[in-house]
């Protein structure tokens, strides 16, 4: 679990040093430039830890499952190769897509307007910016995204069926409470995230807004990395325990 954690420490990261300085530039300054490699990088780094981490809620989900339906198992089935194939195959597999994506965009011709209407370079308002045909670019997000979105949303879904089975089964109120506890952050960090994002790219509303698309945008590029730590750290008993004692130490 500390290892999944980690992982997502590290995508988190990426995301909002990527994001947030030329964020808190445009807002200091009411907008802001930024140059067409520099764009390019950005969309880039954007796509990279927004895909890894859906892609890593999904193992995490595959660990909260075995750990409770399969407890005498969990050891034998989530070996530390497991672990680091599954995170190494994530990571290899989301930056090809990110690459491909990326190198595909930089190749359409922009001879219009350079106004972006967001926050970062985000692919969609990128796109329609270009005067070229971005029939490729469209064809190849549908064609290797959605495994991307539709495998680990199946592995979740299917993987906390089997929770709220097991869990109901348990026959004490505290066992119930106990065992739904250590899958429960996970289970609000994958409803922020995937709420999000299902609710920018996957289901488009016609009356959504650019103000509202930026909210949304805001909250899986900017808010979602700063209460992951915070969702883990209060619901981890470890984490807590570690920070009272260092607490404790300095005030004594």
């Amino acid at each position: 679990m500390y290892f999944f954690i980690s992982q997502l420490s590290i995508s988190d990261i990426l995301l909002s040093t990527n994001i947030v300085p030329n964020l808190l530039h445009i807002l200091l300054n009411n907008g802001g430039t930024i140059s067409f490699i520099g764009c390019m990088t950005q969309l880039y780094f954007f796509l990279t830890p927004e895909g890894f981490e859906g892609l890593l809620l999904a193992v995490m989900s595959y660990d909260r499952y075995v750990a409770i339906c399969n407890p005498l198992r969990y050891s034998s089935v989530m070996t530390n190769r497991f672990c680091i194939n599954s995170i190494t195959m994530c990571w290899l597999l989301d930056t090809f897509i990110s690459f491909t994506v990326t190198i595909t965009s930089s190749k359409l011709n922009f001879c219009g307007s350079n106004l972006i209407d967001h926050v970062f370079c985000d692919l969609v308002p990128l796109l329609e910016l270009s005067c070229s045909n971005t029939f490729i670019v469209h064809l190849e997000v549908y064609v290797m995204g959605s495994p991307i979105i539709i495998i680990p949303t199946t592995i979740i879904v299917v993987s906390y069926t089997y929770i709220v089975i097991s869990v109901l089964r348990i026959p004490s109120s505290t066992g119930r409470q106990k065992a739904f506890s250590t899958c429960s952050s996970h289970l609000i960090v994958v409803s922020i995230f995937y709420w999000t994002i299902f609710s920018v790219y996957v289901l488009p509303n016609s009356r959504q807004t650019r103000v509202s698309t930026k909210i949304l945008s805001l909250l899986y590029t900017v808010f979602t990395p700063f209460i992951n730590p915070v969702i883990y750290s209060l619901r981890n008993k470890d984490i807590k325990e570690a920070v009272q004692k260092v607490f404790h130490k300095h005030v004594m």
